[in-house]
């Protein structure tokens, strides 16, 4: 089976495990931006830790889980956002202002919007968290 989105495929693995009460959950591909937005998750506190686990292929993230997540998905297609525009997309991904968190990618790397309104930089909204 080919995967088209393994961002997705991850953080839906990810809300199903928390749903059901698991305290892990294993993410097969790793890629290197799954890995930043699960050390995004980890900064803000939504899981307990990761780590990457090399099988010889392409690799695996073992991520523990605290049930901090009430839901995280993807965003596509991804949208452009400016510095100053991250409350409208907050409005349309998290259920309250300041409660969540969304996953963008910039030019200086992935991070919170909350980091990336502080920089005064723009991207793109690749994943939310709440």
């Amino acid at each position: 089976m080919v995967d088209n989105d393994p961002l997705a495929s991850a953080l839906s693995g990810v809300d199903n495990a928390e749903g059901v009460g698991h305290l892990t959950q294993t993410i097969e591909p790793a890629s290197n931006i799954i890995g930043s937005v699960l050390e995004v998750f980890y900064d803000r506190g939504y899981i307990d830790g990761f780590q990457f686990v090399d099988d010889g292929k392409a690799g695996r993230f073992e991520v523990e889980l605290k049930g901090a997540i009430n839901r995280c998905g993807a965003v596509k297609p991804r949208y452009s956002v400016g510095a100053d525009e991250y409350e409208k997309w907050e409005k349309r991904f998290l259920p309250a202002r300041d409660y969540g968190t969304l996953v963008v990618t910039t030019s200086q790397g992935i991070m919170s919007h909350y980091e990336a309104r502080e920089a005064g930089i723009g991207g793109q909204v690749i994943a939310y968290v709440y």
